[in-house]
């Protein structure tokens, strides 16, 4: 994929008087980088880039990102037309093949997301030996590591059949987020139904109870799938960068999922959702002050942000931004629901779109800050919000792990560092030690 897009342009860099030619690599999109990957061997020196700001891991052709411009698309498709026009299945699909399915296509990956949805019935136990208020990503962690032993053979020719390994996991991990669920409340477990759509089923069996059935809302179900694609892949974020991080060594796909999983368990990164709705709740309980919280963050002296707001990549509007905002409407409305937290919200929202502080640091609202108002509606309790977000992000991860499987070019990861500790010094005998050897 690299001479696909190598340029004939080079870039030039002098170190301590010797000229070095580095090659121009140059996307799809227009996006170039200068190629390094033989700077060490040729010049002595790596680069420096802490939180890799500045340093691409890899090339991919499964999502493309213009923080600039605030543009997200999957295999080309916009963010806006596939959450329109699209289920999540149809997506899932996509990312992992890179065209959208055919009528054919969609009914077989459709059944086997429908064959694979029971769990082995020895794995409920594991439910049982959890403390009772074990968080939901431990659980979901430990509980898609463990598929490994359940099914091996997908580790010992994973891409022989890629719809079987996608599908088992993607049909299995929702099965597992709403046993976790039911078994945090004490609930009788909801098995999937054959004849519900993926997130028709998802709500059914998170929701339904023998003495109160779950009444399907296809508002519902609507707004559900359209936060699945908002989060079904975000380039080379925290956890897809984990997860392509520990499957170039090799590892098996259930561990490398669980690895992604416990970094997007991360507060800065999917738990943001769920800290929206406690930063809400918290204005909500201060008499509904949100002014005095708007001039915290613009306070240079207060730690206190704003959660929801601005985001790593995009300096301008998050485009899912928009989507879930008019989902978040219409959930709402649908369901008849009168939530003091999203008038907060909506007021958050609307001063600092005008404020020239939040302006100026494009502070804009992003993905997080509605999802969680329609989590709440949904029923769904904040401490699932991450769950939510790793259910949404699963296809993406596969696919990313299965492009990284896939490429000829791969190389097991292995950053470097600059060490700063101490020199090299002698080793004092023990009954000589007086002080400290880091304090000479």
């Amino acid at each position: 994929m690299i001479d696909k897009f190598t340029t004939d342009k080079t870039a030039e860099l002098v170190i301590e008087g010797q000229k070095y030619s580095l090659p121009i690599i140059e996307g799809s999109e227009g996006e170039k980088a200068i190629d390094i990957r033989n700077l060490r061997q040729d010049t002595g020196y790596i680069t420096l880039d802490k939180g890799y700001m500045n340093t691409g891991s890899c090339t991919s052709g499964i999502t493309y990102l213009d923080g600039a411009k605030g543009i997200l698309s999957y295999r080309g498709y916009s963010i806006e037309d596939l959450a329109e026009n699209c289920s999540f299945v149809e997506v899932a699909y996509l990312l992992l093949h890179g065209h959208l399915p055919t009528d054919d296509e969609y009914q077989h990956f459709s059944y086997l997301l429908g064959r694979f949805a029971l769990i082995h019935e020895d794995m409920i136990h594991f439910f049982d030996h959890f403390p009772p208020n074990a968080a939901p990503m431990a659980i979901l962690s430990s509980m898609v590591n463990s598929l490994s032993n359940f099914y091996p053979e997908m580790t010992e020719n994973p891409l022989e059949d890629i719809d079987i390994m996608a599908t088992r996991l993607i049909s299995k991990v929702r099965t597992i987020a709403a046993f976790t669920y039911k078994k945090s409340m004490g609930s009788p477990l909801v098995y999937p139904r054959h004849d519900l759509s993926y997130c028709a089923n998802f709500l059914n069996m998170m929701f339904d109870s023998p003495v109160k059935p779950y009444a399907i809302n296809d508002d519902v179900v609507r707004a559900l799938n359209k936060i699945l694609i908002l989060h079904a892949d975000h380039e080379q974020n925290c956890s897809t960068s984990t997860v392509r991080l520990v499957g170039s060594a090799r590892v098996n796909l259930y561990a490398s999922i669980s690895a992604g999983i416990s970094a997007l368990w991360g507060p800065l990164h999917g738990g943001a959702n769920q800290a929206v709705v406690e930063m809400l709740e918290d204005i909500y309980e201060s008499d509904g002050d949100y002014q005095n919280y708007i001039n915290r963050a613009k306070d240079p002296s207060d730690p206190f942000r704003l959660v929801g707001f601005g985001h790593r990549v995009y300096k301008s509007h998050d485009p899912r931004s928009r989507i879930i905002k008019a989902a978040c409407d219409e959930v709402l409305d649908t369901l008849k629901v009168s939530d003091p937290l999203l008038d907060i919200a909506k007021e958050l929202e609307e001063v600092t779109l005008n404020d020239e502080f939040f302006i100026e640091r494009n502070l804009y609202p992003n993905v997080d800050f509605y999802s969680g108002i329609i989590y709440r509606a949904i029923g769904i309790p904040s401490n699932m919000f991450t769950v939510m977000f790793a259910l949404g992000r699963l296809p993406g991860w596969i696919a990313q792990w299965k492009e990284m499987w896939d490429d000829p070019d791969w190389r097991i990861g292995r950053p470097r560092q600059i060490y700063i500790g101490p020199k090299r010094r002698p080793l004092t005998p023990k009954e000589e030690r007086k002080k400290r050897e880091s304090d000479t």
